[in-house]
């Protein structure tokens, strides 16, 4: 398992360390990237953001490409074992599973906004190994929800439990485009919206 992998699997089992140097620097390069694009933004500022020389990043980072590439990989890994990680604990139970899934994302939408833009803006940026990682991890996530939906709706064809999947996971990571409500109402919100549109499946 990756660090990335690693450290998402600490998560998932609620064990948080302090976030390291690293996890400091992605963490600003994230809300940078997303606020002015990957091309507007510098490894001085980058740098200054965390308190050290844009230089000193070089000790953690051989360059932007390969801070975008952490980042982007690293979340679609962090999905997936947090995904599968929920799945395992109520195994036996969709209904439950489908639960912890939707609360799952839902955390992800709201906590981690720069992250959603920046796949959505600079997923072509990354090389073709990259790239085709990120896809894979996450048709490998999309699973996780189409075998539970399915087991909740098992009279819907396959193609229209994919069709929703996809249509709750872009519901949910409409959140960079949000208004600054609070997060109570905004998360109960979601939830109901997700729940809603698997239940049109029964219609």
């Amino acid at each position: 398992m990756s660090t990335r992998a690693e450290a998402a699997a600490t998560g998932a089992t609620g064990v948080t360390a302090a976030p390291s140097r690293r996890e400091q620097i992605l963490k600003e390069a994230a809300r940078l990237f997303a606020e002015r694009g990957f091309h507007g933004v510098g490894v001085d500022e980058i740098g200054a953001a965390v308190g050290i020389s844009g230089p000193g990043l070089y000790r953690h980072f051989a360059g932007k490409d390969a801070m975008l590439a952490e980042l982007l990989v690293g979340i679609s890994e962090r999905l997936l074992t947090g995904g599968r990680h929920r799945v395992a604990e109520v195994a036996g139970d969709p209904a439950a599973v489908l639960a912890s899934l939707i609360n799952g994302h839902i955390d992800f939408a709201l906590d981690d906004r720069p992250l959603i833009t920046l796949h959505d803006r600079e997923l072509d940026r990354l090389r073709e190994e990259d790239r085709k990682l990120v896809r894979q991890l996450q048709r490998q996530y999309v699973e996780l929800w189409v075998e539970t939906v399915r087991a909740l709706h098992p009279g819907v064809p396959e193609a229209e439990v994919r069709v929703a999947v996809h249509a709750v996971f872009g519901l949910l990571n409409s959140t960079p485009h949000l208004g600054a409500g609070g997060r109570e109402a905004t998360e109960s919100l979601l939830r109901r919206l997700a729940y809603g549109a698997f239940a049109a499946l029964s219609d």
